[in-house]
């Protein structure tokens, strides 16, 4: 960077790059895993990465694919998976050493119904514990119902952030319950 810091629950990204990775975790929407492993080899590979004890990645991992539904694949290449489950094998790899922060850029993509319902309730699981999730998405209805908070961007620049009520008043539109698909829509008309 030119100028400024970076911050990250306490650990200069700067200065302390490795602290700040040690406890952030990020997922892209075409996640990179290596096609010849397996599921349970991919995250034992991460979970090396990460320095774990065998046995506690081996637990974690075993939690992870009862809630994502990998337990049935666990010991197929990941080269023969589904866009969906290969999601899923990335966000287990992500999640295996339990991050303090979870950066996930549209995480239901190529998900079904029950998968996409599983990952928000081990999403809202996460934040029940006290860890953070940022995420990006286009599917205004998910953002809707699960962020505390919001961010509003257009054409690559941030124009309105806060709660929905707040999004509403930035919207002018404080009264009447606007989705926010309609808040959305308000706010980059105006922009």
């Amino acid at each position: 960077p030119d100028s400024g810091a970076i911050s990250v629950f306490g650990h200069d990204a700067i200065a302390d790059p490795l602290a700040a990775r040690r406890i952030v975790a990020w997922v892209p929407d075409e996640p990179p895993i290596y096609d010849r492993l397996t599921p349970t080899e991919y995250t034992e590979f991460v979970a090396g990465l990460w320095g774990m004890e065998r046995r506690t990645a081996w637990r974690k991992t075993q939690d992870l694919f009862e809630i994502l539904g990998l337990t049935p694949h666990a010991g197929t290449r990941c080269e023969a998976l589904s866009k969906g489950m290969r999601q899923k094998v990335a966000l287990a790899g992500a999640l295996v050493h339990s991050p303090r922060l979870i950066v996930l850029d549209e995480p239901l993509t190529g998900l079904d119904a029950a998968s996409a319902r599983a990952v928000k309730e081990l999403l809202r699981g996460m934040l029940a514990e006290g860890r953070s999730v940022l995420m990006t998405t286009h599917i205004l209805d998910v953002a809707e119902r699960m962020a505390d908070r919001i961010g509003v961007i257009d054409q690559g620049r941030l124009i309105a952030e806060g709660t929905l009520a707040q999004l509403r008043e930035q919207a002018r539109r404080p009264d009447d319950n606007a989705s926010l698909e309609d808040v959305f829509l308000s706010l980059v008309a105006g922009a």
